[in-house]
C-alpha cells in the first residue's frame, strides 16, 4: 500500500486548519501558501471533506473553512477515506480474486491483515493529537490577519479627462471642423 499525495495533502491541510481555526475561518489560499499545496487541488480535497462533514465552509468576506467537529473526534482514517484514498494493500482490492476466477494469491491473508492493522492505527490517531504534536514542536501560530478594507483612507483621485478623438473617424471629423 502506498499513501498518495491526496491523502498526505488532506491530512496536512486538516492539521493546518486545526491549528488556526481558533482565529476564525481559514482560507484555502492561506493553507495553500503555508503548505505549498496547489489551491485548485485543495479546493477539490475540501469539497470532499465538506461532503463527509469533516469541515464547514463560510462564504463571503472573512470566510473560509472550520472543522465541523472537535479535532479530538476526527481521525486520520476518516480524513484519508473521505478524500477517496484507498487503504488496501491487497492486489485485488480485497475482492479475493487476486489470481482471477475467484482464486486468491498465497499472500492475500497477509495483506488483508496489514489492511486491518493500518486502519486500526490510523483510526487511533486523532487530528487533535497531530495538532498537539505540532504545538509541542514549537510551531508558532500567527495572530488573526487584519481585515483588508475596500474603502481607502486616501482621497479619491478624479481621472484626467482628455478631449481626444477615440477613432480614426472621430479624428477625421475633428480635422474637418477646422
Amino acid at each position: 500500500m502506498r499513501l498518495t499525495t491526496k491523502g498526505r495533502f488532506a491530512v496536512t491541510a486538516m492539521i493546518d486548519l486545526g491549528l488556526r481555526q481558533s482565529n476564525g475561518p481559514v482560507t484555502l489560499a492561506a493553507i495553500s501558501q503555508r503548505q505549498q499545496i496547489s489551491l485548485s487541488y485543495l479546493e477539490q480535497l475540501f469539497g470532499k471533506l465538506r461532503r463527509h462533514e469533516l469541515v464547514e465552509s463560510t462564504r463571503g468576506p472573512g470566510g473560509g473553512y472550520t472543522l465541523a467537529r472537535s479535532p479530538a473526534e476526527i481521525t486520520v482514517a476518516e480524513i484519508i477515506t473521505s478524500v477517496d484514498e484507498p487503504m488496501d494493500a491487497t492486489q485485488c482490492g480485497g475482492k479475493e480474486n487476486c489470481l482471477g476466477e475467484g482464486a486468491r494469491c498465497m499472500t492475500h491473508d497477509l495483506w488483508a491483515s496489514l489492511n486491518t492493522r493500518m486502519v486500526e492505527f490510523l483510526d487511533s490517531v486523532t487530528l487533535q493529537k497531530l495538532v498537539d504534536e505540532q504545538l509541542a514542536k514549537g510551531l508558532q501560530i500567527e495572530g488573526k490577519p487584519s481585515l483588508k478594507r475596500a474603502i481607502s483612507s486616501m482621497p479619491a483621485v478624479k481621472p484626467i479627462r482628455m478631449n481626444i478623438p477615440n477613432s480614426v473617424f472621430a479624428l477625421g471629423n475633428a480635422f474637418s471642423k477646422i
